[in-house]
């Protein structure tokens, strides 16, 4: 589809499975395969739903949650209104180096556990996971596997345009460039989860050309 709209279909050759007690051995950890198994609901050892603040105070005692506590909370609230789960997930699920994942078809989004005991790396990647549940909310509905770009291109400030130039392959650069950008600025996802949970979401943000024709044409808004 156009270059405002993408579909992500898991980009995993992953075959259903019966679920088992142990479904992956250890030399399929920090490969694609154990985040399928993971992103599939299959793999749940050490896998854990987020419920609150309080939660992270529990798994991270010595770190100090309260400058991030507002903000993570109002992401959390957000996020759960619109049924996106978010989870922490033992690293063996992650690629190496990868701090989280969102999957548009599950709507639910997974932090690795061994980067989430500072706050502020933590924020960092609730907010870029947040706002891909942003750009999937934008494409019309949160239950589709759809994603769209919120702000134009030419909004996102040139670092973040630059950064993720050089570490994401060009396919993924409108959206990635976008999220890279609100993972760093404070209030910036929580604002568009707020604006998708009440409903307010192309009000808020003026869907770009391209987006408006696809809402249009898919009858998410009224010409």
């Amino acid at each position: 589809m156009r270059k405002q709209l993408i579909a992500l279909i898991a980009g995993l050759s992953l075959t259903a499975a019966p679920v088992l007690a142990d479904p992956i051995e250890p030399e399929d950890w920090f490969t694609p395969h154990a985040t399928g198994c993971m992103l599939l609901g299959e793999c749940t050892d050490d896998v854990a739903p987020i419920w609150g603040i309080d939660y992270l105070v529990q798994e991270y005692p010595v770190s100090n949650w309260n400058p991030v506590a507002e903000e993570f909370s109002r992401i959390l609230n957000a996020l759960t209104l619109i049924d996106v789960g978010v989870y922490l997930a033992d690293q063996k699920y992650f690629e190496v180096g990868q701090r989280g994942i969102y999957h548009t078809v599950t709507n639910n989004f997974y932090l690795n556990r061994s980067y989430m005991s500072r706050p502020g790396v933590l924020m960092s990647v609730m907010r870029h996971e947040g706002w891909h549940a942003a750009q999937d909310c934008m494409a019309g509905t949160i239950d589709n596997s759809m994603i769209a770009i919120i702000r134009p291109e030419d909004d996102v400030p040139m670092i973040w345009q630059e950064m993720v130039e050089r570490t994401y392959p060009e396919s993924a650069w409108p959206w990635e460039k976008e999220a890279t950008w609100a993972g760093k600025t404070e209030g910036m996802t929580m604002r568009a989860l707020e604006a998708c949970e009440r409903g307010r979401m192309w009000e808020v943000y003026p869907p770009t050309p391209m987006t408006r024709e696809w809402l249009e044409e898919n009858k998410y808004i009224v010409k």
